[in-house]
């Protein structure tokens, strides 16, 4: 897929493409912000919300040609998603800056962050989230069902037995135990109750098993 339109991110996380596990921007973000990560999401590096996502474009990119124009005007074209542009800035790609800059802020109509390294990536990618959370927290409003339903750290046991039921990974373990706040409530759901949280077909796969 060009990008996963269809990810829900669980509230007050991150979920990464699988290729930055082990990255320093990744292991910065590891105790900062509850980060996830997940295949499968095509032209995007971070997810930061349900709307927002991180396109990142590393010096090596930056020197290695236009492969990565392509990436974003094929993300352009294919994703309703809030795309921001985090670029790495360094004396090295610096001669490539101007243009990046001119291409994805007049061309593409994206916002671009430059970041000297992936340190500073990670510590943008923090702030931003707190901006994200701050955002949805307005959208919830004072429903007090809505607030119900922010994370409370999710027993590892209750997790794990989450994970074993087929078609649920990490993230969706997190939005079914947020949602239910128990494996009892979880076993007791309708599948239009688990279709509000994790959609038709894994619905229906959780609500068989």
């Amino acid at each position: 897929p060009v990008t996963a339109e269809s990810i829900v991110v669980p509230y007050g996380h991150v979920i990464g493409n699988e290729k930055w596990r082990g990255s320093e921007v990744a292991q910065r973000l590891q105790g900062k912000v509850r980060l996830i990560f997940e295949d499968g999401l095509g032209l995007v590096d971070f997810h930061l919300s349900n709307r927002t996502c991180i396109l990142y474009i590393s010096e090596a990119d930056l020197v290695a040609g236009d492969e990565f124009k392509r990436r974003l005007v094929r993300f352009r074209n294919a994703s309703n998603l809030r795309g921001l542009v985090i670029v790495e800035k360094t004396q090295i790609s610096d001669q490539y800056f101007l243009a990046v800059q001119k291409f994805v802020v007049l061309e593409l109509g994206m916002v671009l962050l430059p970041v000297a390294n992936q340190g500073v990536a990670s510590q943008l990618i923090t702030q931003l989230v707190s901006v994200c959370v701050r955002e949805q927290s307005r959208e919830h409003g004072t429903n007090p069902f809505l607030r119900q339903q922010r994370p409370q750290p999710a027993e590892p046991a209750a997790f794990q037995a989450v994970q074993h039921i087929p078609g649920v990974g990490k993230t969706k373990a997190l939005l079914l135990l947020e949602h239910f706040g128990s494996l009892h409530r979880l076993c007791n759901a309708s599948p239009s109750e688990l279709e509000q949280v994790v959609g038709q077909t894994a619905a229906q796969q959780i609500y068989t098993f």
